[in-house]
């Protein structure tokens, strides 16, 4: 399973990111995902903000999150909540 670490850069190079922030819930919700070969990390929020979701709707900005992701939820990240922005919308972060 990949580092958070090695997420971040994963995202930063598909995205371009003017501002990115991950966060590892999953000690949240330890013992929710119990199974002996659980990955390290298994619940994530991201917060980004990229000029690449400008024209795109909430819809497809998940979509392209999870694409990039894709080898890691195939490996037991359980849960992705993803807040995505363009350039100078409105965030709640």
């Amino acid at each position: 399973m990949s580092s958070t670490a090695e997420i971040e850069n994963r995202l930063k190079s598909l995205f371009n990111p003017e501002r990115l922030v991950l966060m590892d819930e999953s000690a949240q919700h330890a013992g929710h995902y119990d199974e002996p070969d659980a990955p390290e990390i298994t619940h994530l929020r991201i917060r980004i903000v990229s000029d690449k979701f400008q024209g795109m709707n909430r819809l497809a900005r998940h979509r392209a999150v999870n694409e990039a992701l894709a080898g890691e939820i195939e490996n037991g990240l359980h849960a992705l909540a993803i807040e995505a922005a363009a350039p100078g919308e409105k965030t709640r972060w």
